[in-house]
């Protein structure tokens, strides 16, 4: 096992990774890493004892590998030794801002901003001693005469650590009584502050590892269109960082694609990995995206937040309604070895994700709160998708997304914040298995890649301790009137397959040449420069929309300051249209920011549009670099006898222009002809 490696005094140098990368010069760190006996983690009898020492003002739980300083009372990480090295987080920050819990939040009576809060605890107890865990705890009990300052809720911040194991668990009960004042929760998080000087290679995913700018290279650069994108001017710490753009948003990650992340340290060779072994705790479904490690160097592990969602999501607590939940454990993971390949301790730490995922829901959790795997339940069925305008029979919902999920509208996991979420993909066959499902009553959601809209299971799914359900087969109809015209996209809830523009010269991230492109910074502005002065026209059966769609439907800038709204085509040709009767337009988008679209048929001046969608989102995916945000679907009625026989335009206007990032990115456009009686 890597973590159990020992460790040499040889200098080490940052070997090749192998996947065309762009690598640069290491700053050395100055703390050297003694050699160190090897520590078999599967046999606990030849472990080291673990040890609690609780001072006034500290507790110190140690289990010979790794050692974990938290202040006393309040519950804030002070420090993580590894193998001889006294502490791998920022000890020239305070205590306060070297690891911690936060959360941001608002009172909606006072009508003030949300306030950035650590949550300092006030009560420091031991739950667990024995000779395999310690298990404490440091909480605070709100009362109403602690007045309007103070988050309204009972907090219950847990560390575990473990005989043998190279890191420590930490997870956190959330508890808002009934009668409490109302309360918004806007993010909840655990975040890490790096020693600076050992931590500058960060790994998000195979595809996505990199060695990083300091803070201070990014304090150096130039600040663009808002304060987290950074053009670095004057890299002190690799000049070949130099004209590149840093944005903490280019490296975000879906919930489903982010359950582990870090960063590795050249001299010693260690790794921090931050592993989330579940989503249940998590917001948002298995698609929403939100951040994961950036420079400082920074790791997190984000429950929820409104990134890539709008200010007006979150928890929202109203009329003195009780709410508890628990959020967590995650796993803080360390390994090292004698080498200098980063790929070596990226590859252990997927390892030890795989691990520790399969061993979740986890036995040693002490919270009554936090039920173990005889308390849960599990789901079994099958979903089905009929459309026969695709397929006569039933067709299979292969790699679907299924959910229970808090009782809710259509769609409703996407805004779901307060409640738990379980989440699988079905097999080729449409078979599905949830596993590890808390006793609750839910309902059961789904989308199927491929096919549009969303499932919603008719009934209430109740889960009971120790039950297996088995509910049989699900028939899903998607949205369809009539058979498809034409279609432009892949319903799959991103913009990924379409035309995504090189970035800027001069405002490139390396990492994103040829990967992921649409996390370049400024791409916004790139639709200006395709179309600087007529719009976008989309000609079906002549068009591709791999190279004719712009990935978003933003603004055009006509000067520095200003942006105007934007109006793109799609031409087509019908051959006998039915003046008689209806054809219908859906429109799915993948993310709305502060946009309006307004459908017009064949007359593009008409004051009233066939339709709109009025103002909607709030996601600022484009911002913030992501290819999805919020999914909408809309259903616009097109009379017949608004098309003729011949060429035909569908005007799509995005009626706002406030700013470079208002706008939607488009996941899939279909027009359907009238109901025909064949296909039935």
């Amino acid at each position: 096992m890597v973590g159990n490696m020992a460790m040499g005094r040889k200098n080490l140098f940052l070997g090749s990774l192998g996947i065309g990368f762009w690598l640069f010069v290491f700053v050395d760190c100055t703390d050297k890493f003694p050699a160190d006996r090897s520590i078999p983690l599967s046999n606990h009898g030849s472990s080291p004892s673990l040890n609690l020492h609780v001072s006034r003002s500290h507790v110190d739980i140690d289990n010979g590998i790794v050692k974990l300083t938290l202040t006393k009372p309040t519950g804030l990480m002070a420090g993580l030794a590894y193998k001889g090295v006294k502490n791998i987080l920022e000890r020239r920050n305070k205590e306060t801002q070297r690891g911690y819990w936060d959360i941001m939040w608002s009172r909606p009576d006072q009508h003030k901003k949300s306030r950035f809060d650590t949550m300092q605890a006030t009560k420091f107890r031991v739950i667990e001693q024995t000779e395999d865990q310690i298990e404490v705890s440091f909480s605070s009990t709100w009362r109403v005469s602690h007045g309007e300052n103070l988050v309204p809720l009972n907090i219950d911040r847990r560390f575990i650590i473990l005989r043998g194991v190279s890191g420590f668990y930490s997870y956190s009960i959330f508890e808002h009584e009934e009668g409490w004042p109302a309360l918004n929760i806007d993010e909840a998080r655990i975040a890490f502050k790096l020693d600076k000087d050992m931590f500058r290679y960060m790994a998000i995913s195979d595809k996505r590892q990199r060695i990083m700018p300091t803070a201070t290279d990014r304090k150096r650069g130039h600040e663009l269109s808002y304060r987290e994108a950074v053009l670095l001017s004057n890299s002190t710490s690799n000049p070949r960082l130099k004209g590149e753009v840093d944005d903490k948003y280019q490296y975000s990650s879906d919930n489903k694609d982010s359950h582990v992340h870090g960063w590795i340290s050249n001299r010693p060779h260690i790794g921090f990995w931050v592993i989330t072994p579940s989503d249940e705790f998590r917001a948002g479904g298995p698609v929403k995206p939100d951040l994961t490690s950036h420079a400082g160097p920074t790791s997190l592990a984000v429950f929820f937040s409104d990134h890539y969602a709008g200010a007006n999501y979150g928890i929202r607590l109203r009329d003195g309604q009780p709410w508890k939940k628990v959020f967590g454990p995650v796993f803080v993971f360390v390994n090292s070895d004698s080498g200098n390949n980063h790929t070596t301790l990226w590859e252990d730490a997927k390892r030890k994700m795989s691990e520790e995922t399969e061993k979740w829901p986890y036995h040693f959790p002490k919270s009554k709160d936090y039920p173990h795997a005889n308390e849960r339940g599990t789901i079994r069925g099958c979903l089905l998708v009929r459309d026969r305008y695709i397929e006569r029979d039933l067709m299979p919902a292969k790699s679907a997304y299924v959910g229970l999920a808090r009782p809710g509208d259509v769609g409703s996991w996407q805004d779901d914040y307060e409640g738990y979420q379980f989440w699988t993909k079905t097999d080729e066959t449409g078979h599905f298995t949830i596993r590890g499902v808390r006793p609750d009553t839910y309902n059961l959601y789904a989308w199927v890649p491929g096919i549009i809209g969303d499932f919603k299971h008719k009934n209430d799914v109740i889960v009971r301790k120790g039950n297996e359900i088995h509910i049989g087969e699900l028939i899903y109809d998607p949205p369809r009137n009539g058979p498809t015209l034409w279609e432009i996209g892949i319903p799959d809830r991103t913009a990924s397959e379409f035309f995504i523009p090189d970035p800027a010269p001069g405002l490139m991230n390396k990492l994103y040449i040829n990967n992921e492109k649409f996390r370049q910074y400024g791409l916004w502005d790139r639709y200006t420069d395709l179309y600087p002065n007529k719009d976008l026209i989309y000609t079906v059966g002549e068009s591709d929309y791999r190279k004719d769609w712009f990935f978003a439907h933003v603004t055009r800038k006509i000067n520095k300051k200003n942006y105007t709204s934007t109006t793109w085509q799609i031409q087509f040709d019908v051959r006998k249209v039915i003046t008689t009767k209806s054809y219908t337009l859906r429109i799915a988008l993948a993310s709305a920011n502060f946009a309006e679209i307004q459908v017009r048929v064949n007359n593009p001046p008409t004051r009233r549009p066939l339709f709109s969608t009025g103002r909607i989102g709030k996601d600022n995916a484009v911002a913030r670099h992501g290819i999805h945000g919020r999914y909408y679907l809309y259903s616009v009625s097109v009379p017949g006898f608004q098309l003729q026989n011949g060429r035909n335009i569908i005007y799509l206007r995005q009626s706002r222009g406030l700013n470079p990032f208002v706008g939607v990115m488009y996941d899939y456009i279909r027009l359907e002809g009238p109901p025909d009686g064949d296909y039935y």
